[in-house]
C-alpha cells in the first residue's frame, strides 16, 4: 500500500528541517519539500541537498519571482494597501502565492495533506491555511506547533538542535539567534529575539549590520539621484525611459532603493491573532513604487473615485494581513481597485536622497489638472465663475448654522 504523502513549505532551517524528519517518522509518510522561490537570494543555496538529506523523498524549487511580481505585488500596488499605516505587507502578500502553488503540488503528487512550519502565535499559520481552505478545502493541513506532542518533544531551540545533531540533520543553528528574518522580492522582515524589547533600537551604530537590503541613511550618497517612473492603468511599466517587466521594475527599485537607505519601518502592529508583536522591515523598492503610485494617482484619479477606493484601504490592508487574499470580498475590492486604476498613467519623477522619496515632478496625458482653471489669474476658458462659490458657500454653511442657533437657544 502507497505511503501518504504530505507536500512541506521548507525554508531550509531549524524548524523546517527538524518538521520534515519528524512528519516523516510521525506519520510513516512522503515527505515533499517545496520552497517558493520568491526572491530569498543566496538562502536558496544547497536546499535541494539539504531537504534530501533530511529525508525528503522529492523536492520541488520553484521561481515564482515574476508570478509573485505581476501578479500579486501589483495589484497590491494598485490598492495603494498600507497596513496600520506603516507596513507595506510584504510577508502577508506573499502567504497566498506560496499556499497556491504547494495545492498546485499536492494536486499533482496526489498528496492529502500539507504541512507548514509557522508557528501558533503568529500571522502566518493564517495566512497559509486561509489559503489552502479557499482553493483546496478536501486537502488535510498539519500544523506541527499547534500539536501538543510536538512541542513537548521540542519545547526550546536546544532541544531542537540536539535532535538535528542526533538524526544528522544538516543545520546551522545556534541557541542564541538574536532575531529572525523573512526575505523575499518586496522586503525584508526582522522580529523576536532582542526585538521583542520594544526599547531596543536596530538603528544604533553597534546594530548596522542587520540591515541587508538597505544602506544606512546617514552613509547613503550625499547627492540624490533623480528616478522617473512610466505608469499604465497603476502599474509601473518603465524606468527612466526603460520598458520592463514586473519582476525588472520591484529588481531595480530595490536596487536603487537600498542605495539611498530607503524603506526601513520599525512598528508594533497588532496581528491578527490578538496580540501587538514588534517588526522591522526593509521595503526599499516597495517605499519608492508606494509613493510615486500615489502621486500618479493626484494628477489622474477622480476625487470622489479616490475618496471611495480610499475609504477602502483599511478593509482591503487587513483582509491581505490576515490571509483573505483568496476571499470573496478581497476579489471584490480587487474588481474596484482595477477599475479606479483605468487612468492612471503617465510619468512621475522623484529624487532618491538619503532615506526619503521626494515628489520632482508628474505628467500624463490623462492628467485631470488643467492649469487654466487652477490658475489664480484670470481664467481663459471660464469654466468656472467664482461669483458661484458665493452660493455653494452657502449651502454648506446652512446646516452648521441651524446647529450653531440651535445650541444658543439651549443656553437661553
Amino acid at each position: 500500500m502507497a505511503k501518504e504523502k504530505i507536500v512541506l513549505a521548507y525554508s531550509g532551517g531549524l524548524d523546517t528541517s527538524i518538521i520534515l524528519k519528524w512528519l516523516k517518522e510521525t506519520y510513516d509518510a512522503e515527505i515533499i519539500a517545496f520552497t517558493a522561490d520568491i526572491g530569498q537570494k543566496e538562502e536558496l543555496d544547497g536546499l535541494e541537498e539539504k531537504a534530501f538529506a533530511t529525508g525528503a523523498s522529492k523536492v520541488y524549487i520553484d521561481d515564482l519571482q515574476a508570478e509573485f511580481a505581476s501578479d500579486f505585488i501589483y495589484p497590491m500596488f494598485q490598492s495603494g494597501a498600507l497596513y496600520e499605516g506603516q507596513y507595506l505587507l510584504g510577508t502577508s502578500i506573499a502567504r497566498p502565492l506560496i499556499a497556491k502553488r504547494m495545492v498546485e503540488i499536492a494536486r499533482a503528487e496526489g498528496a492529502t495533506m500539507i504541512a507548514h512550519g509557522a508557528t501558533g502565535k503568529g500571522n502566518d499559520q493564517v495566512r497559509f491555511e486561509l489559503g489552502v481552505a479557499a482553493l483546496a478545502p478536501d486537502i488535510q493541513v498539519v500544523a506541527p506547533w499547534r500539536l501538543d506532542t510536538f512541542r513537548e518533544t521540542f519545547p526550546g531551540r536546544a532541544e531542537m538542535i540536539a535532535y538535528a545533531e542526533k538524526h544528522g540533520i544538516p543545520v546551522t543553528a545556534s541557541a542564541a539567534k538574536p532575531y529572525s528574518t523573512d526575505r523575499n522580492l518586496l522586503h525584508i522582515s526582522y522580529e523576536s529575539g532582542v526585538l521583542e524589547d520594544p526599547w531596543f533600537d536596530p538603528s544604533a551604530p553597534e546594530n548596522k549590520e542587520m540591515f541587508l537590503l538597505s544602506a544606512d541613511p546617514q552613509d547613503a550618497p550625499d547627492e540624490p539621484e533623480m528616478l522617473e517612473i512610466e505608469f499604465e492603468q497603476g502599474n509601473a511599466v518603465a524606468l527612466n525611459g526603460e520598458k520592463l517587466s514586473p519582476l525588472q521594475v520591484m529588481d531595480k527599485l530595490n536596487e536603487l532603493g537600498g542605495k539611498h537607505g530607503i524603506g526601513r519601518v520599525d512598528m508594533v502592529e497588532n496581528r491578527f491573532v490578538g496580540m501587538k508583536s514588534r517588526g522591522v522591515y526593509e521595503t526599499p523598492g516597495g517605499t519608492i513604487l508606494f509613493t510615486a503610485h500615489r502621486k500618479m494617482e493626484s494628477l489622474t484619479m477622480d476625487r470622489e473615485v479616490m475618496n471611495l477606493r480610499d475609504s477602502l484601504l483599511t478593509r482591503y490592508s487587513t483582509l491581505v494581513y490576515n490571509g483573505f487574499w483568496f476571499a470573496p470580498e478581497r476579489l471584490a475590492l480587487q474588481a474596484l481597485v482595477t477599475e479606479s486604476q483605468k487612468n492612471v498613467s503617465g510619468t512621475v519623477r522623484v529624487k532618491l536622497y538619503k532615506g526619503n522619496v521626494i515628489g520632482a515632478g508628474v505628467k500624463s496625458p490623462v492628467s485631470l489638472y488643467n492649469p487654466d482653471i487652477a490658475t489664480m489669474e484670470a481664467d481663459p476658458s471660464q469654466a468656472y465663475d467664482q461669483n458661484d462659490a458665493t452660493g455653494f458657500i452657502s449651502l454648506n454653511a446652512l446646516r452648521l448654522k441651524v446647529g450653531k442657533g440651535v445650541e444658543q437657544n439651549q443656553r437661553k
